[in-house]
C-alpha cells in the first residue's frame, strides 16, 4: 500500500488553506487501548495539531481523541500528547526542516493501515493573507470554467 492510503480516520483540511505542503513522511504513533478503539469509531479531530522534536524523539500535540464510550475508568486524557514512531533519519531530517524561519511539521492525515495507525506529516511553509487570497480566486475560476463547460456541453 502506498504511503496516505489506508481507512481515512481524520483529515486536516485547513492545512492546505493555511501552508504550503512541500514533502510527506508517513508515521506511526503509539495509542492507549481506549484511543484506538475511539479512533476506529472516527472520533479525531486533526485540526490544531502540531509536531515537536524533543530528546530525538517526534511528539504530538493538540490531536484530540474524543474519550471511548465503554472506557470507563480506563479512558484516556484526549489532547495528551502522543509519540511518533520514525527512523532516527527521518527524525534527523524533521530536525532540520523545523529550525527553517516560517516552516511547520503538521499532521495532514490520519489513518489505519494494516491494522495499524498512521499519521501522514506535511512538511510546510505557512502562507501569507496573499497567497491565501490568490489560491481562492484560483479556486473560484476553477470552479467558474468547470461550471461553463458543463453548461456548454448540455
Amino acid at each position: 500500500m502506498a504511503k496516505g492510503e489506508g481507512k481515512v480516520i481524520a483529515q486536516n483540511k485547513k492545512a492546505g488553506f493555511d501552508y504550503f505542503i512541500e514533502e510527506t513522511i508517513e508515521a506511526g504513533i503509539v495509542l492507549q487501548g481506549t484511543e484506538i478503539k475511539s479512533a476506529r469509531n472516527g472520533k479525531v479531530q486533526l485540526v490544531d495539531a502540531f509536531v515537536r522534536i524533543r530528546n530525538g524523539e517526534a511528539w504530538i500535540s493538540n490531536m484530540h481523541i474524543a474519550p471511548y464510550e465503554q472506557g470507563n475508568i480506563f479512558n484516556h486524557d484526549p489532547t495528551r500528547v502522543r509519540k511518533l514512531l520514525l527512523h532516527k533519519k527521518q527524525i534527523n531530517e524533521l530536525v532540520g526542516v523545523s529550525k527553517v524561519q516560517g516552516s511547520a511539521i503538521i499532521p495532514l492525515k490520519m489513518y489505519l493501515k494494516d491494522g495499524y495507525a498512521k499519521v501522514l506529516l506535511g512538511i510546510g511553509k505557512g502562507k501569507k493573507n496573499y497567497d491565501k487570497r490568490q489560491d481562492l480566486k484560483k479556486k473560484d475560476a476553477k470552479r467558474e470554467i468547470d461550471r461553463a463547460m458543463k453548461d456548454r456541453n448540455r
